[in-house]
């Protein structure tokens, strides 16, 4: 397997790993989401401003607004996931964050960044169909974790979007440090008054939820310098099976024909997204 596409996968892996760790937690605790994703963006903050300091880096931004928004949506992302997670299972939350790449597509073009072409609404159908076929809701009793995990997948997309504006003047590692940053003194804030004194055997699950998501984001950053954002994209799909095997071998989530199928439809989205952009993009080249 190319180098690129197998980081990639090592990244899903871990980011699915990560919701794994943070699951056992909240059912096995008071510990709240927003206490697992501290653990994260602490740690990550640490890890980046060491790296800065270590290759001279500038801790000043060219764009801070741009940076600033990207942190914001990112942060907000990260926080509705581990929601999604806490009050659902990391098999669908991981479904519905995944649907970002279809939501970037759609929103792209109001940002200047990509043509919208009407063939988009198509793999928007598909995967709002397999949202449907996931969440499959009873409007009498919706289940928070599932609205969570598709608000997380839509600020996601958002987050898609600054990050590539903010990348014309400023490095990927800077951006990073100012997301866990910017998310630790926010996050913060928001502990204070529920923060719940995490015991001995715990610890090492919060630490490992917040290692493995913070290797996530070193192994995806490593993958896109020898992939393409098309097969980039396609193979970060792989998180929604790895998800789900997880959930159902470790966590006894159930798997159904209906969830199944929805997913492969979320799937089919984003590699028709992905293939769609390619095509653009060697017809702009002619």
């Amino acid at each position: 397997m190319n180098r690129g596409l197998l980081l990639i996968v090592l990244a899903e892996f871990c980011f699915a790993s990560a919701t794994v760790f943070a699951k056992l937690i909240t059912n096995s605790s008071a510990i709240p989401a927003i206490e697992i994703t501290f653990f994260r963006v602490s740690i990550g903050v640490a890890i980046a401003a060491l790296y800065m300091i270590k290759t001279k880096t500038s801790f000043k931004p060219h764009n801070i607004k741009l940076v600033i928004a990207r942190a914001v949506f990112s942060f907000s992302a990260l926080i509705a996931f581990f929601y999604a997670v806490q009050y659902g299972s990391i098999t669908k939350a991981n479904m519905l964050n995944m649907t970002y790449p279809v939501f970037v597509f759609l929103v792209a073009p109001f940002f200047k960044i990509e043509k919208l072409h009407k063939i988009a609404f198509l793999f928007l159908l598909i995967a709002m169909t397999g949202i449907y076929l996931v969440i499959f809701p009873d409007f009498s009793n919706i289940n928070l974790g599932d609205i969570l995990g598709l608000i997380s997948g839509i600020l996601a997309a958002f987050s898609v979007i600054t990050l590539a504006m903010a990348r014309e003047n400023d490095s990927t590692v800077l951006i990073v440090f100012y997301l866990m940053a910017i998310g630790t003194l926010i996050n913060a804030v928001f502990l204070v008054p529920v923060f719940v004194m995490p015991q001995i055997q715990q610890l090492p699950l919060l630490v490992a939820s917040g290692i493995a998501g913070i290797l996530g984001q070193v192994f995806l950053t490593m993958g896109y310098k020898h992939v393409n954002a098309r097969a980039g994209s396609m193979v970060s799909s792989a998180r929604i099976v790895f998800a789900a095997l997880m959930g159902f071998f470790f966590l006894s989530e159930i798997l159904s024909l209906r969830i199944f199928i929805g997913g492969l439809l979320i799937i089919a989205s984003i590699i028709g997204v992905s293939t769609l952009k390619k095509q653009i993009a060697a017809n702009e080249e002619q």
